[in-house]
């Protein structure tokens, strides 16, 4: 499962309002690559949605069937916000829903 914990409002190139959702997985524990200690983290994500700002405040909380996977991408920069650090990534996170049919499938149905 996945919880939504917040939303944000967004642009598009046309200049039209939209809601995506902030998505949480459950508890990890990662173990440090400097230190080798365990720490908690939790993967997160955002989905895009047609909701409006009110359905999006009434969703915070809810949960989803699901999970948030790693999954690989273009190299690109990224900054650590407490520290200003640029890395680089060649990963992102992407929201899988429980079903047993497959994403395309779903959406081909459409």
């Amino acid at each position: 499962m996945v919880r939504i914990v917040d939303f944000h409002e967004n642009t598009n190139e046309a200049g039209e309002t939209f809601y995506s959702l902030s998505l949480q997985g459950g508890v990890e524990l990662v173990a440090s690559k400097q230190t080798g200690q365990f720490y908690a983290t939790a993967r997160r994500t955002r989905i895009t949605s047609t909701f409006n700002k009110d359905t999006c405040e009434a969703l915070v909380g809810s949960e989803l069937p699901g999970k948030i996977v790693k999954v690989d991408s273009e190299p690109y920069e990224y900054t650590i916000k407490d520290t200003g650090e640029v890395i680089t990534l060649t990963h992102s996170y992407q929201y899988v829903p429980d079903e047993t049919e497959s994403v395309e499938q779903a959406v081909l149905a459409d």
